[in-house]
């Protein structure tokens, strides 16, 4: 008997061996907030006298970065491995991972991606990959006027 089941064994380890395995890529899908962000930094490089970079960036996304994650979701950054330096930052994250393992089970299912001047956050629920939000590095600004009310506190 034990002849038989090792001729048969054979026969599956051969036909495994002949089969083509192909691995299926997560499906890339924009949410909105991604979406929204993209004329905010068309308007940011327009400010910056740099419009033609706005072509570049949507150039680099469809050619670059979408494949790159398509091939290797997990490229990223784990988003919330970053060092807590603060009680609201502790908050935030804690409020982040609840919502976040209401998707899935992976703690670190939502990584950033940073290519040339952008940083693109980013969660792979099941087989889909879900862009979340893409900043320039420097569209956080330090104009204080227009984050607080517009006033001065000058004399």
């Amino acid at each position: 008997m034990p002849a038989a089941q090792s001729s048969r064994s054979s026969a599956a380890a051969r036909k495994t061996v002949g089969a083509v395995h192909v691995a299926r890529h997560p499906a890339v899908r924009l949410t909105a907030n991604f979406e929204r962000n993209l004329p905010d930094i068309e308007g940011f490089l327009t400010d910056a006298e740099a419009p033609q970079a706005y072509d570049a960036l949507l150039d680099e996304l469809l050619d670059t970065v979408i494949p790159n994650l398509e091939r290797f979701p997990g490229i990223g950054r784990p988003f919330l491995a970053h060092s807590v330096r603060s009680v609201e930052t502790s908050n935030a994250l804690e409020a982040l991972r609840t919502k976040l393992s209401a998707l899935t089970p992976d703690p670190e299912a939502l990584r950033e991606y940073i290519f040339d001047q952008y940083l693109v956050l980013y969660a792979q629920v099941g087989m889909n990959l879900y862009l979340l939000a893409i900043k320039h590095h420097r569209q956080l600004s330090f104009d204080f006027q227009s984050h607080w009310g517009g006033t001065s506190s000058t004399p």
